[in-house]
């Protein structure tokens, strides 16, 4: 890639630290490294100039209008748990380090709706939420993922049959153009038509378009009860066969995850302990709520009833709030557990429900055709089907020559049934070169032109997304 960016001379690094102080500023090769990958199954670092870790707003705008007036890259960074590379400096510059930023500003039980800046990690807001009675109800997996990076990849999650993605549950936000301009969208309320949505616009942006400072979190009344279903079959097909007829039935649980027999097995030797009915071949795991027992208990037996129909072998309900627990940390688990056995990258395709079948078969196929192992596991309610490719077996080089291939077979397979190469990960850096597939070249030349008017220098986040 060629890169016509200006480096962040001697000159440009004091006038960062005057704008954030000597503590805002990180250069030692070791803060360098740590800042130049997130967590791509096959790392490609680019190091930056610095890291700039600002503490407000008013920071943000200067280091921006500082970078905007220098031709300085630019790449805003949170927690850095991405897999797409979506905050890897591709061009060096500064990293935009928001994890400073953290503070909870406000939650607002009147009107729902929580204020945090986006360095906020999820367990913090859960907490923080939780003690006052409300609940955020959105969970990526990843507790240690911020607010702002859920924004940025309009993250999803388990819970997303019910409840959505991040952008269901965004009402505003504060956010900084390149060019320094302070942005405020949205607000405290329940609805709005006025203008274009440009809280929606930038949800999902990858840090493209601006650096989201604040954000204004719709919340909920938390709900009664919590139950955990999980439910063995004899074959795949059947297990994912089974969730539109649930939906078609009227049912709406809070999450729909479909697994095999391979993945489950990987985790039992990560956790070192056994996951019930694991001799079956493939299982739904459905998180269901209601107000109280009574309905936990109605939505479950209509669920049984369902299932049943599509050939489960049974229908498991945990004991105790400890075997519900587990069952939950071992689905949360699947990706260090996979990463534990060698090698391994991934992909998030995301299809239409109904097409969750075909996609599964065809990517068995495709493993086939390329002598890799690849598990299949995923949000069965929505579409969203995550692939492990491993390594197993082979040199890692012969694994990394065989990769982008692979990759392109798989996003061509979801494309052709409707789908999209990424349901919740994002596009970032690893993705780019398929996001042609998805999208037509008009769309693409609509994006590269409201990148523009955003950012006409092109210093924010460059290299991500597109070219």
């Amino acid at each position: 890639m060629a890169n016509d960016y200006a480096p962040a001379s001697d000159e440009v690094i004091a006038a960062l630290t005057a704008i954030v102080g000597a503590e805002g500023v990180l250069r030692g090769d070791e803060e360098m490294r740590r800042y130049s990958l997130d967590e791509m199954a096959i790392p490609k670092p680019h190091l930056p100039d610095c890291v700039v870790r600002p503490a407000d707003t008013a920071q943000v705008a200067q280091v921006l209008r500082l970078a905007n007036e220098r031709g300085i890259a630019v790449t805003p960074r949170g927690g850095g748990t991405g897999v797409c590379g979506g905050c890897v400096p591709v061009y060096g510059g500064i990293v935009l380090s928001l994890e400073a930023m953290n503070r909870i500003v406000e939650i607002d039980a009147d009107n729902f709706v929580a204020v945090v800046e986006p360095g906020v990690v999820l367990s913090d807001l859960y907490r923080a939420v939780e003690g006052q009675g409300l609940y955020y109800p959105l969970y990526p997996g990843e507790l240690s993922a911020t607010i702002g990076g859920n924004v940025a990849t309009n993250a999803g999650g388990m819970r997303a049959v019910k409840y959505g993605v991040t952008r269901n549950f965004v009402v505003g936000l504060q956010a900084v153009l390149p060019t320094g301009e302070v942005l405020e969208t949205g607000g405290r309320l329940a609805k709005c038509s006025s203008g274009y949505d440009l809280t929606q616009l930038i949800i999902g942006s990858e840090g493209t378009l601006a650096v989201v400072t604040r954000i204004i979190l719709k919340l909920i009344p938390p709900p009664g009860r919590r139950e955990v279903l999980f439910i063995p079959f004899a074959r795949l097909p059947d297990a994912i066969g089974a969730v539109p007829d649930i939906l078609a039935h009227g049912i709406l649980p809070v999450g729909i995850e479909f697994m095999e027999r391979d993945i489950i097995q990987i985790v039992e030797q990560y956790l070192e302990r056994e996951v019930p009915f694991h001799e079956h071949e493939a299982f739904l795991m459905i998180i269901v709520e209601g107000a109280d027992e009574e309905a936990i208990l109605e939505q479950a037996q209509r669920i049984e009833e369902v299932c049943q129909a599509n050939g489960a072998i049974e229908v498991f309900v945990p004991g105790s709030e400890r075997a519900k627990r587990e069952l939950l940390e071992a689905r949360e688990r699947f990706y260090p557990a996979v990463r534990a056995t060698g090698p391994v990258a991934t992909a998030d395709v995301a299809v239409p429900r109904s097409a969750i079948p075909q996609f599964v078969a065809r990517a068995k196929e495709i493993a086939v055709a390329h002598q890799m192992t690849i598990l299949a596991f995923g949000h069965a309610g929505d579409g969203n089907v995550h692939l492990s490719l491993l390594g197993r077996g082979m040199e890692r080089e012969e694994w990394e020559r065989r990769l982008p291939a692979v990759f392109a077979d798989l996003y061509h397979a979801g494309v052709s049934l409707g789908g999209a190469v990424s349901g919740e990960h994002g596009i970032g850096l690893d993705k780019k070169g398929y996001l042609a597939m998805t999208m037509e070249r008009e769309k693409v030349e609509l994006m590269k032109r409201i990148k523009r008017a955003f950012d006409p220098n092109h210093i924010l986040n460059p290299g991500k997304l597109f070219e």
